[in-house]
């Protein structure tokens, strides 16, 4: 290899991070509080792979995160067939997850008959979307997700908030909202202005964007997306008067809209907000979408106070499943924001308690051989502690902080080889 002496640049991708040690500790602390309450309403951990075929991920239902597959190439392509490509889709036979959700209805398609029936799943594990990355966005991010498949049940969408709202209590939130909508009742009021079925998909993905572009936004693409003016004037005139804290935005509600929706959605949001015990508030709220088109009843975001998008969101996706399997399959998930949850928590300057002592053993190479050393290091994590060990620098000062720095506690500096293990306190 040729040396041209230039050196690389070390920053990671895009939209791509390294993570410090602190960082990641905070991570594994997160999640093994999430997965604890998880598992303690009864879901059980599976896993599913990174690459997905490219006929799974682009099926028309994942909104805007189509758009942002990461292709992975088809292997054994030479220059010839790169040339003749009518496309680009044929360059390709998979691609990275965006989602865990899309993943997962091919898993239970996959393994229905090895799993129990409802069989409630949890899945924690990195997506990507080739988008533009923001504060608490990235190209490559992590997924917290819980899914109830096969129960019709509505307890199911009560369960799964409740669950993801202890997580969130667990790990350091409060006073969040948890707004809720049902995709049955958002049909009824795209209908009732005017839209065709045929249009209802454009009509959702544009409402989608009301926290980023406003009313005033979303009624001019509208108006450049769609050809029904009436309809369009009827949809704003809605959302506006349904962003009024001084309306019950039930009452606003189309007549023609299915009665049976609402009911349900009453009846989830009373018994959840009796359950809130004033840790959080749930309400209705007409404006939610959820970009994805596979949701077919009740969709979920959840909203904390210093964050602009949601921290949590959801919804019930009955159809997916049944294009593997043949047979209708109901289904509802939730699933956490991972990285803006850790963005918020470290901007309130969260810190992981420690469950265990973690000490060093400093030792002079000159004067104690590395198998003393091992062997005290082995004796003392038998019981238990975390042990690391580390030959002297001559700035012993600095490297007593950095251990600090890290969370070690405590340190014996070993200046003989018949020396016995005697910590002191790190921290004083």
């Amino acid at each position: 290899m040729e040396n041209t002496n230039e050196k690389m640049s070390p920053v990671p991708m895009r939209g791509m991070r390294d993570l410090l040690p602190k960082e990641v500790e905070l991570r594994h602390s997160v999640i093994n509080t999430i997965r604890a309450v998880y598992q303690s309403y009864g879901f059980t951990e599976i896993e599913t792979p990174v690459v997905e075929r490219a006929e799974l991920l682009n099926t028309g239902e994942g909104g805007d995160n189509e758009k942002q597959i990461f292709g992975v190439l088809r292997r054994g392509l030479d220059i010839e067939e790169v040339k003749n490509i009518e496309s680009l889709q044929d360059l390709v036979d998979g691609g990275l997850r965006f989602d865990l959700t899309v993943p997962l209805a091919r898993y239970y398609a996959n393994n229905q008959a090895n799993l129990p029936s409802p069989f409630k799943a949890l899945q924690i594990g990195n997506v990507f979307r080739a988008e533009r990355p923001q504060k608490g966005r990235y190209r490559q991010f992590t997924q917290c997700d819980i899914d109830v498949i096969g129960e019709t049940s509505s307890l199911v969408e009560r369960e799964l908030a409740l669950a993801t709202s202890e997580a969130l209590l667990k790990i350091g939130f409060s006073d969040f909202t948890i707004r809720l909508n049902d995709r049955r009742i958002l049909k009824g009021i795209v209908e009732a202005c005017g839209f065709t079925p045929s249009e209802f998909d454009l009509v959702f993905i544009i409402i989608d964007k009301l926290d980023k572009i406003a009313l005033d936004g979303v009624a001019a693409e509208l108006d450049e997306r769609t050809t029904n003016d009436e309809a369009v004037t009827k949809l704003v005139d809605f959302l506006r008067r349904a962003a009024s804290a001084d309306v019950d935005p039930f009452a606003e509600l189309p007549a023609m809209i299915d009665t049976a929706a609402i009911t349900d959605l009453q009846s989830i949001i009373n018994d959840l907000n009796e359950q809130a015990d004033g840790n959080f508030v749930v309400r209705f709220d007409p404006t939610l979408v959820r970009g994805m088109g596979y949701y077919t009843g009740p969709i979920f975001e959840i909203e904390d106070k210093d964050f602009p998008s949601s921290i949590a969101a959801g919804g019930r996706y009955d159809r997916m499943i049944g294009k593997y399997t043949g047979t209708p399959v109901p289904a509802c998930g939730f699933s956490i924001g991972f990285e803006r949850v850790i963005a918020l928590l470290e901007e309130r300057g969260a810190t992981v308690s420690e469950a265990k002592e973690k000490k060093v053993i400093i030792y002079t190479p000159e004067i104690v051989s590395v198998r003393t050393v091992l062997k005290l290091a082995k004796e003392a994590r038998a019981t238990g502690e975390t042990v690391l060990v580390q030959s002297r620098k001559k700035n012993t000062k600095k490297q007593l902080d950095d251990l600090t720095s890290l969370g070690y506690t405590a340190f014996c500096l070993l200046e003989a080889s018949d020396s016995p293990l005697q910590f002191k306190d790190l921290t004083k």
